[in-house]
């Protein structure tokens, strides 16, 4: 009798999955229940009984992205120098890349789905609280000199560019910037973008470290954020881990 229970637990992830994919290609907006039936060669019929309206693909997807980042914010606790905080922020992209229609489509899922208006509010307190560790994390390894009012200001800024900046990539080249093979470009671009604000406010010797891991980076070719995950997820874990 449990046959059929995982055989109906696999359908809905693989549902899951393929939905994330088209809305990640074409936009949640641009995409429909017929084509995702359409993608996964199953009947409509098939696709209501898992999943009876497309605001519940958009809500499980949006608890995955939610489940993810809760449990990579938690890495915060362990940066102490621009190394950690590379990595920390470079998974930070990895993972919003890997959902990115949600910070695609962002104001038009705000305004129509009541769900992602009352979680991303929180989320963006998550991101900031993490963000916040995270410089408390490099004040105390010397690495950076903040006032109490400058690192609160700062933190806000790094948020606000975390959440913005597939919409700046977007705006940069709108038919190719969210393309898989643009995701390695893209997400030395985002980490830079973030660490840049702490610029002014690191230690000479880590200012220079900074500008020596994204002249690093910036000469890996350009891949999948899935092909460059392992190697940042590798030196994390060695990194960010007791």
């Amino acid at each position: 009798m449990a046959t059929p229970v995982k055989k109906t637990r696999r359908t809905a992830e693989r549902i899951l999955d393929v939905t994330l994919e088209l809305f990640n290609r074409f936009g949640e907006p641009n995409v429909s229940t017929t084509l995702i039936s359409a993608e996964l060669n199953i009947s409509t019929g098939n696709l209501y009984y898992h999943y009876p309206a497309k605001d519940q693909l958009v809500d499980r997807l949006f608890d995955r992205y939610e489940a993810a980042l809760g449990a990579l914010l938690k890495a915060a606790d362990d940066v102490h120098d621009v190394e950690d905080a590379w990595l920390f922020f470079h998974m930070l992209f990895e993972l919003i890349w890997q959902y990115r229609f949600l910070y695609r489509d962002l104001n038009d899922l705000l305004s129509k789905n009541r769900r992602i208006e009352t979680h991303f509010q929180y989320v963006l307190k998550e991101k900031t609280q993490a963000v916040q560790r995270v410089l408390a994390g490099l004040g105390r390894g010397n690495a950076v000199r903040l006032t109490a009012p400058e690192a609160e200001s700062v933190a806000t800024a790094m948020v606000v560019v975390s959440t913005y900046w597939l919409s700046y990539e977007y705006v940069r080249d709108p038919r190719h910037a969210l393309e898989p093979e643009n995701a390695g470009a893209a997400l030395l671009r985002g980490a830079s973008h973030v660490l840049s604000l702490l610029a002014p406010y690191f230690e000479p010797a880590q200012k220079q470290h900074l500008l020596g891991l994204a002249q690093a980076y910036s000469k890996v070719p350009a891949s999948p954020a899935a092909h460059a995950r392992p190697a940042a997820s590798t030196l994390a874990s060695s990194r960010m881990t007791p």
